[in-house]
């Protein structure tokens, strides 16, 4: 592909397109869409073409998608390094009949986060594997647009993170209509690991799925929303923009704060609870600060809007949907949203009574901000423990709340064995649902399994 074709687009600001939904039905990508469903079914988990007699039909496939490439080129000017290392690795893993393919050098040349302009397109075609997906590292194509509100870019002065890349989905390759609502460069196949530079959330499936399992769950639930809530439920730009704004602060506090331990957390082996807290933490922050801006009268007007509007998301994401969603074994974001769920009930701002839930709103920030507190607290006297004392303190606080499963060996006290061997010996021992569901949460997940299912793929669209 030559850069020649795309170079005087790149003089000034970046073009958006005026439709960028119009690129759904262009020929090339409809091809292109094609062809990498096709190659998808010749791949083995690990990416790799192993059947011979398969490669003549992978490399049919291969050229196809280099050639709508090369086509769609010219409608992203930002991205024209990438397109261009993108063919070349296509070309290179042909060449190397199809081994485990490498896609290191196109990766290096997608920089999204270089150009956060609302509305900007890309076209992103890598072999993945989607997380909440498929763990087969298949070649995906996808269609984006970045969204960008003005408020937002205000708000990243403050709550800087530049690595943060909020998106939506125009069109997809099958290992996308799943849950998967993240483009992460981690899960691309490549021969080595360079510093990431960007993270990107489908704030789009976000809200869909939001407004999707929220309506259901207050209509079971009989809650009366209030109006800013119901708000959400009836306008998809308004929700996308209010997870936009919950996502940035979550994502930069993955990295901030007094962390007892490196807070890239996938990298370790530990209690699938000590994940809960995290991800909790994160969200927690997010209300904390979203709290800070509705109260603070020099914001901006949008901003005091959406932050009210996160303040309801947090919630009501973590109780209805994060709580049932997946299965029981080690559902680190289930466990979260159950913590959330008693915590409120405990502390009598939420109530579940003549089979109504109901809320005392006007209490609930400074209940909520205050189990946030105590996960900060645990954090910072944990920086002073060894590894195995934070997690047995972690269990606690969690214990502390919710009830564990009456089989739990942590529960009943780990063995002076256990206490004495590598933490190995700590993690084998706990249950795949060490806090099972609530009573509440066994009857509300009968009744929303067919909504929490019918979300997966869901876009702005549906």
């Amino acid at each position: 592909m030559k850069e020649t074709s795309v170079v005087e687009a790149l003089v000034g600001e970046p073009e958006v397109l005026e439709d960028a939904a119009a690129l759904t039905t262009h020929p090339a990508w409809l091809r292109l869409k094609a062809a990498a469903t096709a190659l998808q079914a010749m791949q083995a988990q690990d990416g790799s073409v192993a059947d011979a007699a398969l490669h003549a039909d992978a490399a049919a496939s291969v050229a196809q998608i280099t050639t709508a490439v090369e086509e769609l080129a010219p409608q992203f000017p930002t991205d024209a390094g990438y397109l261009t290392a993108l063919v070349a690795d296509f070309d290179r893993w042909v060449s190397e009949s199809f081994g485990v393919p490498d896609f290191f050098d196109a990766l290096l040349q997608f920089q999204p986060q270089q150009n956060r302009i609302d509305g900007l397109a890309h076209l992103v075609v890598f072999p993945m594997y989607t997380q909440n997906g498929s763990t087969n590292r298949l070649v995906e194509a996808v269609l984006i647009e970045v969204i960008w509100p003005r408020f937002i870019a205000e708000l990243e002065e403050e709550y800087s993170n530049k690595l943060f890349v909020p998106i939506r989905f125009l069109d997809f390759t099958p290992g996308y209509d799943t849950n998967s609502a993240v483009l992460f460069p981690e899960t691309v196949a490549m021969r080595e690991i360079p510093t990431f530079t960007w993270g990107a959330i489908f704030a789009d499936r976000e809200a869909a799925r939001f407004r999707r399992v929220v309506r259901a769950a207050s209509e079971i639930t009989r809650l009366e929303l209030p109006a800013e809530a119901a708000s959400l439920l009836d306008d998809q730009h308004l929700t996308e923009e209010t997870f936009v704004m919950w996502d940035l602060i979550h994502d930069r506090t993955h990295m901030r704060g007094d962390l007892p331990f490196d807070p890239f957390m996938i990298k370790q082996r530990m209690p699938f609870f000590l994940y809960s807290l995290e991800e909790l933490r994160c969200d927690l922050t997010a209300f904390r600060e979203s709290v800070t801006i509705e109260r603070d009268d020099k914001a901006s007007p949008e901003a005091r809007k959406h932050a009210k509007l996160v303040q309801y998301a947090v919630i009501f994401d973590r109780i209805f949907r994060f709580s049932i969603t997946g299965s029981r074994v080690r559902n680190y974001d289930g466990l979260g949203g159950q913590l959330l769920f008693a915590w409120m009930h405990q502390h009598h701002v939420l109530h579940w009574t003549d089979t109504r839930l109901t809320f005392d709103w006007d209490a609930v920030p400074d209940v909520v901000i205050a189990l946030g507190k105590q996960i900060d607290d645990l954090y910072w006297a944990s920086i002073d423990r060894p590894k195995k004392a934070h997690w047995l303190a972690a269990y606690a606080m969690i214990a502390e709340t919710l009830t564990p499963n009456p089989a739990s060996v942590w529960a009943q006290g780990l063995s002076r064995e256990v206490l004495a061997g590598p933490p190995k010996g700590y993690t084998d021992e706990v249950l795949d649902d060490e806090f099972p569901l609530s009573m509440f949460f066994e009857a509300l997940d009968k009744k929303m399994k067919t909504v929490i299912a019918s979300t997966a793929g869901i876009t702005a669209n549906d």
